[in-house]
């Protein structure tokens, strides 16, 4: 009777250690999970992208890299601007509330700052494609003379000043050195594997018919009709260079600047519309604060120009349910997984 007495004594002062054991390991698994280092990975059913990350493999210590440099304001001229100035993450990596990117000394660029992700999907960079290579798209910031106004010998000699550095690049690639092909490929395992892939969208493809609500649904199907042809899935992008119909005459040369051919001018990328919600303001020079506006650009406010896209001539026939369906439909764009990562965030964070 005494020993059954102090067997049961013993399984009831065990048994709190026990469950405050198996809670820590599962804490310590979801601890580890969160900050494991991202890896780059095609989600299932999306193409073959276009960075071939064979030649510059992520490690821990690349994208840590990758990362620092990016929140590193030493980038710039006068240590005023990182990337992720133009860049936050809570905006899926676009500038939110901001129509044109901002640079040093308060100066307006011309564009909207698009958001980073899905980036080694994407052919070309930039909103008229003149960047052909992931690892060279941080280059067109840092020398452009209204947002970072650098070069990169400057760049280099400040990051060799930083008593940090050597060590980094020394953990990152084997050897303390520090040059513009370590730089630009850390940069890209931080930038090319900020993946978004995670939305309700995303979910209901993958089979959880719950994921979308009925008028979400509607949304999809009427997306489907007018939409796809350019905004196609998974990605919501062609990556094309459309002209649609923002002006007659357009201000900005758009894809011409890159190719030099009258044709191109007034003609912009795609962008994607995953995380569309989370982007304000819209089109390339961000002259548009809602998506409603953008909505009705498309239903009644298109102007004919020579580079017109030809799917617009007329604008498209969106009944008012059907935008507001859409409407709906858009917001399950939205990766909260994607923005919430506190491993993309600033490492001091």
């Amino acid at each position: 009777m005494k020993l059954r007495a102090a067997a049961g004594l013993a399984a009831a002062l065990l048994l709190p250690f026990l469950v405050w054991q198996t809670g820590a390991a599962a804490r310590a698994l979801d601890y580890a999970q969160r900050w494991r280092t991202p890896t780059f990975h095609v989600p299932a059913g999306w193409p073959a992208p276009q960075y071939d990350f064979a030649r510059n493999p992520v490690t821990a210590a690349g994208f840590a890299l990758g990362r620092r440099l990016f929140y590193d304001a030493q980038l710039s001229k006068d240590g005023s601007v990182s990337c992720a100035s133009c860049h936050q993450q809570f905006a899926a990596f676009a500038h939110f509330d901001h129509p044109v990117s901002h640079g040093i000394r308060n100066q307006n660029g011309t564009r909207n700052a698009p958001g980073l992700f899905n980036l080694a999907w994407q052919p070309a960079l930039m909103w008229d494609g003149a960047v052909h290579n992931l690892e060279l798209q941080p280059l067109a910031p840092i020398t452009n003379a209204v947002e970072m106004d650098e070069t990169l010998e400057r760049v280099l000699d400040k990051l060799r000043a930083d008593p940090a550095y050597p060590a980094l690049f020394a953990a990152a690639f084997g050897s303390p050195e520090i040059d513009s092909q370590r730089l630009l490929r850390a940069m890209t395992q931080f930038m090319g594997t900020l993946i978004s892939d995670h939305s309700r969208y995303d979910r209901f493809v993958a089979g959880d018919a719950s994921a979308l609500s009925v008028e979400q649904q509607a949304g999809l199907a009427s997306f489907r009709r007018h939409c796809a042809s350019c905004h196609a899935e998974p990605l919501f992008t062609d990556y094309s260079y459309r002209n649609n119909g923002l002006d007659e005459t357009p201000k900005d040369p758009g894809r011409a600047r890159a190719t030099g051919r009258d044709e191109d001018r007034g003609r912009f990328r795609v962008p994607s519309l995953r995380n569309v919600a989370l982007t304000p303001p819209y089109m390339h020079d961000g002259r548009y604060d809602t998506l409603d506006q953008v909505l009705a650009h498309y239903a009644s406010g298109i102007h004919a120009s020579p580079g017109l896209d030809p799917a617009l001539a007329g604008g498209l026939a969106l009944s008012a349910d059907e935008q507001r369906a859409l409407l709906a439909f858009l917001q399950a764009l939205s990766d909260e997984d994607f923005v919430g990562d506190a491993r993309y965030a600033e490492a001091s964070r």
